[in-house]
């Protein structure tokens, strides 16, 4: 997007746009997927307004999509495939703010004992469902010593491991998009009023996937131009025309296997 330089309209402002119709595909090559949707041409009016949600339900299962998405994306450009659980001694921790002061000490602490450079990571809570309070479960992308991860969180009790058992050529993205598929589904779980205003999930800054942003007139277009960086065909696709009820614009998911 071109910043124009002119200063935003103030909250109730109506402006008057002219949208040109095209299909928006954002491309993520480190991940292998891409994902967009078609622009409608239409001259209408956008209303800036503020306030809550008018359908909190859907306002939240919309944030709890985008939030699998990121989560699978980060996770499979890093190659995150091993998998960790911290879990508290004694009465456990039932504060979501002091899991997150306790979480990014273990992550520091890791990170200082790692000496094979920057260590990229996603970690997700979790109520420990014999009501043990909030437990964490990570990922990495790495071999880190489990005395290490040890004794870098020292409140508990730990485990980590390789994910395997998948089918010859999933290789480490293979592996990385298990450890997401595992991850998301905590991302979806709410925290309860304990949690207001804490994010779904956490990660290491400073490791996000890039995008291509790719436009053009037709669907036709934009895969194949998605296509061609990719150097193939996906092997997987989804679309919205083939979902009975699909209530937005029509959309497209597109993911490649590893090379």
């Amino acid at each position: 997007m071109v910043d124009s330089g002119l200063a935003a309209p103030r909250l109730g402002a109506v402006l008057c746009q002219s949208v040109p119709a095209y299909w928006s595909l954002q491309l993520y090559p480190s991940a292998a997927e891409a994902g967009g949707c078609f622009v409608r041409s239409a001259r209408r009016r956008v209303v800036h307004v503020g306030g809550p949600a008018q359908d909190p339900e859907r306002a939240a299962a919309e944030a709890a999509r985008r939030a699998r998405g990121k989560v699978r994306r980060y996770c499979a450009a890093n190659r995150l495939n091993r998998l960790g659980t911290l879990t508290y001694r004694g009465a456990g921790c039932h504060d979501p703010r002091q899991l997150r002061a306790d979480v990014a000490d273990f992550f520091r602490r890791l990170q200082a004992g790692v000496d094979t450079g920057p260590l990229p990571y996603l970690w997700v809570p979790e109520w420990h469902p014999g009501g043990h309070g909030l437990h964490v479960h990570f990922a990495v992308g790495r071999y880190v010593r489990r005395s290490l991860v040890a004794s870098s969180w020292g409140r508990g009790f730990v485990h980590i491991k390789l994910l395997g058992d998948l089918p010859v050529g999933s290789g480490t993205l293979g592996e990385a998009r298990l450890a997401a598929r595992y991850l998301s589904k905590y991302v979806s779980k709410g925290l309860g009023a304990a949690s207001a205003g804490l994010h779904r999930y956490e990660l290491a800054q400073g490791f996000p996937p890039a995008v291509v942003s790719l436009t053009g007139h037709s669907l036709d277009v934009v895969v194949a131009a998605a296509c061609s960086r990719m150097r193939g065909q996906p092997a997987r696709s989804w679309r919205s025309e083939d979902q009975e009820g699909w209530q937005g614009p029509p959309a497209v998911w597109l993911c490649w296997d590893p090379a």
